[in-house]
């Protein structure tokens, strides 16, 4: 299926690796422009050789997503060299464990400046071209929002702000034809999700005690799922669609875990 894609100017932010670098990916092949938007120059430049070696097209434009000004700059920097911004997809944060009880009142402001703030940023910069050309903006969120995880405050609180600017949003941008959506992952295997599983003492034994509960095929979202996912909502196949909250969990989220399905 023809996405339409081709040739839109598609910031990516955090877009060098994980679920990022699966979005840059399929764009990519869609004939779509991503540029990456971050602050590890090494990961960014061998992503962009490596796409270069498959003839796909990738930008960059290098920027700590916490500093305003730096995010300012590299807005200037894509529209002075590419001379347009199509799409949005807000992906990059961290689940940094910032608790109620293993943190305190600086970590946990910093984890919503870590997870959260550029995501207004960003869209407060991209705007005025969005405007122009009736742009889409999808943003990445975790189930950590509506489940809850235990010692990490400062993620979920930063979770639950994203779906609730993606509902504002969708709502503001109306009369422009925006469109706003998010996509909520919950157990997605990232190179994050398996350096953290590496830390338990059986590390085989903890992965199949969480796919386990994961209803439909017992098994982790792969990347590529959530980047197929972001690439409908970016495109024109999903032209009604805006204000949504689209779990792409296996059911996770919503569906009882307690229940054991035979295959």
């Amino acid at each position: 299926m023809d996405l339409g894609l081709k040739d839109k100017i598609i910031i990516v932010t955090g877009g060098s690796k994980g679920i990022g670098a699966a979005i840059v990916s399929l764009l990519a092949k869609e004939a779509a422009f991503p540029i990456i938007v971050g602050r590890n120059k090494p990961s960014i430049e061998k992503l962009i050789v490596e796409f270069n070696k498959k003839n796909l097209k990738v930008g960059h434009a290098f920027a700590e997503l916490t500093e305003p000004k730096q995010c300012e700059i590299a807005i200037k920097e894509i529209l002075k060299k590419y001379g347009r911004i199509d799409g949005l997809v807000n992906n990059a944060g961290i689940n940094d464990s910032i608790g109620l009880e293993s943190g305190n009142y600086v970590e946990f402001m910093e984890s919503i400046k870590r997870n959260l703030t550029h995501y207004y940023m960003m869209g407060h910069l991209v705007l005025p071209e969005l405007k122009k050309n009736k742009g889409v903006i999808v943003n990445i969120s975790s189930k950590v929002a509506d489940t809850g995880q235990g010692g990490t405050s400062g993620y979920a609180a930063a979770n639950g702000g994203r779906n609730a600017l993606t509902r504002e949003w969708a709502i503001e941008l109306l009369p422009y034809g925006i469109r706003v959506n998010s996509i909520i992952v919950a157990e997605c295997y990232t190179p994050l999700y398996e350096k953290w599983i590496k830390t338990f003492e059986n590390p085989k034994e903890k992965l199949k005690s969480i796919t386990d509960k994961i209803p439909l095929e017992q098994r982790m979202t792969t990347t590529t799922e959530i980047a197929n996912a972001v690439a409908f909502l970016l495109s024109e196949r999903s032209s009604h669609t805006t204000g949504q909250l689209l779990y792409v969990d296996g059911g996770y989220t919503h569906l009882d875990r307690a229940l054991k399905y035979k295959r």
